[in-house]
């Protein structure tokens, strides 16, 4: 009995340190941040002082969390902060996130195949990010370029960082389908699929403003969807109102 209470006490006390060292890891959010994040990403600027404080230290502690690699390109400040920002993003209406099923990033400079390949010689070199399996589980591979994209332009409801972010999310429950049970619940599953089916037909039959991707699949659509529910909030709103409400229930966010 003894020894299994002294056992119980050596976890506790180990994950107690743990999180104490994890937590003297996550540096202070340098001062200019603030600047870069208003300039360059928009969900950013629309909060509230108090809100944009918040986002700012998450987005430390997921830089302390998560490991990112340059594979033939360099890492700059900025690509910091974009990609980091894109994984609070969606969700940010979760006070106390943290990615469990990723540890590390990959980005390449560019676009890239289904091999990882990105030169010149290799073919097919249309994908702009994907969520790792295999040997590349609890990885993400993103293209440099489609990063700085995703936040220069304003106005396209697309996001490739924060479409694979919303993958992994979809991947909480063990597999990515497009149902994201974990943060609907299981009152709002048939009402989503619904709703999915139902705009998907539309998008396909080219009666939609949703981009055509989010038609070719179920876990297409909720990724998809969910770019322009962030991009263009407001427009969403007005364009898809069932869909942003259901949406905004998932990721407890109200814009």
């Amino acid at each position: 009995m003894i020894y299994t209470l002294i056992f119980i006490v050596f976890v506790i006390f180990v994950i107690y340190a743990f999180y104490i060292v994890k937590a003297k890891n996550v540096k202070a959010v340098p001062k200019h941040w603030h600047s870069l994040l208003k300039e360059h990403v928009l969900f950013y600027k629309n909060l509230s002082k108090n809100d944009q404080t918040i986002f700012r230290k998450r987005m430390m502690l997921f830089l302390s969390e998560i490991h990112i690699d340059g594979v033939n390109t360099e890492i700059e400040e900025l690509d910091k902060i974009l990609i980091a920002s894109s994984g609070i993003i969606p969700v940010f209406g979760f006070s106390n996130w943290s990615y469990n099923n990723l540890s590390g990033i990959i980005v390449y400079p560019d676009s890239f195949n289904e091999d990882l390949q990105f030169s010149k010689a290799d073919k097919n070199k249309r994908i702009l990010g994907m969520v790792g399996t295999g040997r590349f589980n609890k990885q993400m591979v993103l293209s440099k370029k489609a990063i700085r994209l995703a936040f220069k332009n304003k106005t396209d409801k697309h996001n490739t960082p924060v479409h694979e972010f919303v993958h992994l999310l979809d991947k909480m429950d063990g597999k990515i389908d497009g149902i994201p049970e974990l943060f609907l619940g299981k009152e709002f599953i048939e009402p989503w699929l619904s709703l999915m089916h139902k705009e998907m037909e539309a998008i396909n039959n080219d009666t939609s403003d949703i981009r055509k991707y989010g038609g070719t699949s179920k876990t297409e659509f909720f990724a998809v969807a969910s770019e322009y529910f962030f991009e263009r909030p407001k427009l969403f709103k007005q364009k898809h109102p069932e869909l942003y409400k259901m949406l905004s229930i998932c990721f407890q966010q109200s814009k």
